[in-house]
């Protein structure tokens, strides 16, 4: 938020303009939205066609990207902005053909599909091509024209038949990448990785103003625009911030080699909101808006199906993916439908508000849909990519130790419904992946954190940060207080970079991935730590 704590001028006025109640309906959403935005209700079926050949600069300069893989289609993503960082990126009001291919080799010698686009102005002229009737199981290369311009070329996948006995899968997890904290070369890093599916648990953006510098990167051999030096707020801005991300030569390098799986946190919309709650107590309907502008900016500029589309403030992210027998994804979202963090949003002893039965970090419904699934799943892994820190993490060694509101410790009842939850289904090998927190992490998943002796019943690995939180350290300064806090904790490192997770029949086997410094570019890539869990067996042990 603003120091002022103030929304900008165009939201205030279109929630007065509203109300919350009226606002909260679907036509008045959509209606509030456009309000707000200048941003037609109805599409642009009529608008104008810009001939193509009329574009004089690369619009691919965002790159390409893939996501959600299933065994018979991919989904392929492309943005045109000629001027990246200009309104609308450097394109009229106009809808675009785009032409697009997909085949079994990189020199698209071996042609599977191709069709054609339609780039439409009301979604910022991006591309969200759904591609049907492909084998399982196989490696695809795909690229964009338009004009005479031709985009990089991606490589994406399918995933195995359900019914596949598939006998392993490699994934990498990745989370929060502030661009004023440094450089994303753990990206570089990753896309030579040999990976079948990344992770994105959250923080793909984050509001806050970046200088002219680029904050912590420092550049000598360019000027930012002013544009991005304020918090983000209003749709124009969400979408110039995507654009400032993923001009990042290395973000571009990850997407174009790997299908990406995405979840948001708090930062793609603002710090530590609740639902419709910001953080500085502002009105239901003004932040509403700003969340309806964010949520159609993610959307926009991700790989993400129809399904995902958001209607106004409402953007059904949880979902659920399969890799044949092997494993079962249930992707999260924590942010949208939580109860307000109790006793604020920073460390709090647990109390009669956190332990309200009736709180929730997920909602009702999700709640249900996870534990259903769970009951349903005929996977050997049962993972559950997420955002905030699933196990108990007790922040000193007090008596009674303070525990974070943000995450799951503040909402224990949460917690205890899906820990039941999983225990009902059987689900032998749980794994969670969560980010946030800027560090890598290694828990064991207790029955019941408050016994140490306690029953494990699954994993949970934490995914450091891209580039937030500056270089970080090996072992931060509070690396001795936490490890003797939480003896589930079996392994805490305070560098950037990312996890690599390889499912197998019998194990799984996490890589924690770290670079030594992100605040100047080109650091090398180390493997920190290694464990393994065997399938049958929770528990980590250092492999």
């Amino acid at each position: 938020m603003s120091a002022s704590g103030q929304h900008a001028p165009e939201l205030r006025a279109a929630a007065r303009h509203l109300g919350r109640r009226r606002f909260l309906t679907g036509t008045g959403a959509a209606a509030a939205l456009a309000f707000a935005t200048n941003l037609p209700t109805a599409g642009v079926a009529g608008a104008a066609e810009l001939d193509a050949a009329r574009v004089s600069d690369d619009p691919f300069t965002l790159g390409v990207a893939s996501g959600d893989p299933q065994p018979d289609s991919v989904l392929l993503w492309t943005r045109l902005a000629p001027e990246p960082y200009a309104e609308n990126g450097g394109l009229p009001a106009e809808r675009v053909t785009v032409h697009w291919e997909l085949a079994r080799d990189p020199r698209f010698r071996r042609g599977v599909r191709r069709g054609t686009a339609t780039a439409h102005p009301e979604f910022n002229h991006s591309v969200h091509v759904q591609v049907d009737h492909l084998d399982a199981d196989r490696a695809y290369y795909y690229r964009f024209r338009a004009g005479k311009w031709t985009s990089d070329t991606g490589r994406t996948r399918t995933a195995p038949h359900p019914h596949s006995r598939t006998g392993s899968l490699t994934l990498a997890a990745v989370s929060c990448q502030a661009y004023h904290d440094g450089y994303f070369t753990a990206y570089k890093h990753l896309a030579d990785d040999d990976v079948d599916v990344v992770f994105h648990l959250g923080d793909y953006l984050y509001e806050y103003a970046v200088n002219s510098v680029g904050g912590a990167r420092k550049y000598t051999d360019r000027v930012l625009p002013d544009v991005f030096n304020r918090e983000t707020q209003t749709l124009d801005d969400y979408r110039r911030r995507y654009a400032l991300y993923k001009t990042d030569p290395d973000l571009r390098a990850a997407h174009a080699a790997h299908p990406f799986v995405v979840t948001w946190d708090d930062h793609e919309v603002e710090n530590n909101y609740a639902d419709d709650l910001d953080e500085n107590g502002n009105p239901p309907e003004e932040f509403l808006l700003r969340r309806a502008a964010a949520y159609r900016a993610y959307w926009e500029n991700l790989p993400l199906r129809r399904p995902q589309r958001p209607a106004g403030p409402d953007m059904q992210l949880y979902r659920r993916l399969g890799w044949g027998r092997l494993a079962q994804f249930d992707i999260l979202d924590t942010r949208q439908y939580r109860s307000d963090q109790a006793y604020g949003d920073g460390a709090h002893v647990p109390g009669p508000e956190s332990l309200d039965p009736k709180r929730t970090i997920t909602g009702a419904g999700q709640e249900r849909w996870l534990i259903d699934g769970w009951r349903r799943s005929r996977a050997l892994w049962n993972v559950v990519p997420q955002q905030v820190t699933f196990s108990q993490r007790k922040l000193d060694l007090n008596p009674v130790a303070k525990v974070s509101m943000d995450a799951w410790d503040g909402y224990a009842a949460s917690r205890q419904r899906v820990l039941a939850g999983a225990r009902a289904a059987d689900v032998e090998n749980l794994v969670v992946l969560t980010g946030d927190v800027h560090v890598g992490y290694a828990f064991d998943i207790l029955d019941d954190f408050d016994k140490p002796s306690s029953k494990i019943v699954g994993t949970e690995i934490v995914a450091t940060s891209i580039a937030s939180g500056k270089d970080g350290a090996e072992r931060p300064a509070n690396w001795e207080t936490y490890t003797k806090a939480n003896p589930h904790l079996k392994f805490y490192n305070g560098r950037r970079g990312y996890v690599t997770v390889a499912l197998g029949r019998d194990e799984a086997r996490a890589d924690f991935k770290t670079v030594s410094a992100v605040t100047t570019p080109g650091a090398p890539l180390t493997t920190a730590a290694s464990f393994v869990t065997e399938a049958g067996n929770p528990g980590l042990k250092p492999a």
